[in-house]
């Protein structure tokens, strides 16, 4: 998968492939050498200045849907550039050599960043596409989520609403259960409920659940973020509310280090109908927090 380079990142880029080569010749050498197909090149009004020659080819690879990836391709070989000697024999080549170095040094700071957020995402959405294949081959897992589905939707209609909120925190410890996620039933500490927790990738998770006919408000989300912070750095917090939530708990709860993360009854009937795995589900919506701090990331934004 590839991902657009932000507007600063292509004008780094520009001014990169400027620098790194004085004559055209060679420039044009690298670029094929790079894996820009020669008809691209041939496109090119190789009369024109560098510059413009420059600025041509980056405009029409970074338009092109299809040529992202040929265009993330070059920015990693440009990235990967140390040596400069062949700027250094020509005339004034210590100051050629150095513009050189600077301007691959300012698209290397750039293009790191995105390039590292593309390889979690393609991470992340190799791991959701095996465990779905994962889930189709196993037919005791998809009938032990059938179970679970069936008691939920008898919860649903349930109009005992204290029994089902114990209901709930039963089933979704059995849900953590089904997708090897260690989980901790309900435990009590010093002045404090927690519904349960469970452990990812080295990472431990507060989790809630809240069944109400409301959505679920800031001071809710105030006392469980609490509760999080309480705890180890390394701890994160998932809550569940099946109504969802107040616009103003989710704006509130919107900064650039989120300590929970929100689900809700969409994202649950997701995974109970097999559309998306529990982890799955959990890493995007992990993953999401972490580049934006919206904690809030809806289903029908993932699959």
């Amino acid at each position: 998968m590839s991902k657009r380079l932000t507007p600063a990142a292509i004008v780094a880029l520009k001014e990169a492939l400027c620098a790194i080569y004085w004559y055209k010749s060679d420039l044009k050498s690298f670029l094929h050498s790079s894996g820009i197909h020669v008809r691209i090149l041939g496109l090119l009004n190789w009369e024109n200045y560098k510059r413009q020659v420059v600025s041509d080819l980056v405009d029409s690879l970074s338009a092109d849907q299809e040529h992202l990836a040929d265009l993330t391709r070059l920015c990693t070989q440009v990235c990967e550039l140390k040596s400069f000697e062949h700027l250094r024999k020509l005339d004034g080549g210590a100051t050629k050599a150095r513009n050189a170095e600077q301007a691959v040094s300012q698209l290397r700071h750039l293009v790191t960043p995105h390039q590292t957020v593309v390889n979690e995402e393609e991470m992340i959405a190799e791991r959701q596409r095996k465990a779905a294949e994962k889930l189709r081959m196993n037919a005791a897992v998809r009938t032990r989520l059938d179970e679970l589905k069936g008691r939920y939707l008898k919860l649903a209609i349930s109009s005992d609403l204290q029994a089902r909120g114990y209901d709930l925190e039963s089933l979704l410890y059995d849900l953590f259960e089904l997708f090897d996620l260690d989980p901790k039933a309900s435990f009590r500490n010093i002045g404090e409920q927690i519904d349960g927790a469970f452990s990812l990738d080295g990472t431990d998770y507060l989790f809630e659940a809240r069944w109400r006919n409301e959505l679920s408000d800031i001071s809710q989300l105030d006392g469980f973020s609490a509760k999080v912070t309480r705890k180890l750095e390394n701890t994160l917090g998932v809550f569940l509310s099946i109504t969802g939530f107040s616009d103003e708990a989710v704006l509130a709860h919107t900064k650039a280090r989120p300590s929970i993360i929100l689900m809700d009854g969409a994202d649950l009937m997701a995974v109970l109908e097999e559309r998306i795995d529990f982890v799955s589900l959990l890493l995007r919506k992990k993953r999401h927090a972490a580049q934006t701090g919206h904690i809030y990331l809806r289903i029908h934004e993932i699959i």
